[in-house]
């Protein structure tokens, strides 16, 4: 009895510990984070957030044909790791709309990142839609609140210059490359 008391308080030590190391994660991506990003964050927190790291505000005027407000984030050696709009554009007091992965430091707990391929979606999320553009096939995962481009560049031939098409998982390639990354908040 002792044994099997001991053993579930080990077990329950060694969840709680996996829990915590998740959270704290600096690079870890779930459905409402991003690394040190929550869901809930606000635009004009990001200075204190990012304080060891560089953010670059992009912000377009009305003389300017495509008006945004992206915030880049760099890390202090200038690596570039993530892009951001707002929900709420040209507004501090908005959350987080869009988050661009570009560090593939950034994984979700099964490993995907911005430098995974095609068979990583597959074989560990269940893919939600897929949505055929002019360049390329948007993958939805709405488990993680993601969705992936993929250059119609990596997909056959047949599939290139057709819009029309519904692209299926089984015709696009296990290697096709991610071009976009993406985590979006509403």
């Amino acid at each position: 009895m002792k044994k099997n008391i001991l053993s579930l308080f080990i077990l329950s030590c060694l969840l709680l510990v996996s829990c915590q190391k998740d959270e704290n994660n600096p690079f870890l991506i779930t459905a409402a984070q991003v690394g040190k990003l929550k869901k809930d964050i606000k635009i004009n927190q990001l200075d204190s957030l990012y304080k060891e790291d560089s953010l670059v505000k992009q912000i377009s005027g009305p003389m300017q044909l495509r008006a945004t407000d992206e915030i880049k984030v760099f890390e202090k050696g200038g690596v570039e790791l993530l892009n951001l709009e707002p929900a709420q554009e040209f507004d501090s007091t908005s959350t987080i709309g869009y988050i661009r992965v570009l560090d593939p430091r950034f994984k979700t707990k099964a490993g995907l990142n911005s430098a995974s391929t095609f068979k990583d979606i597959v074989e560990n999320y269940k893919i939600s839609r897929i949505e055929n553009t002019i360049s390329s096939a948007v993958v939805f995962i709405d488990e993680i609140n993601a969705y992936i481009t993929i250059d119609k560049k990596e997909l056959p031939s047949s599939l290139r210059y057709d819009t029309d098409t519904k692209i299926r998982s089984s015709q696009i390639p296990d290697d096709a490359k991610f071009k976009y990354f993406m985590i979006y908040w509403d």
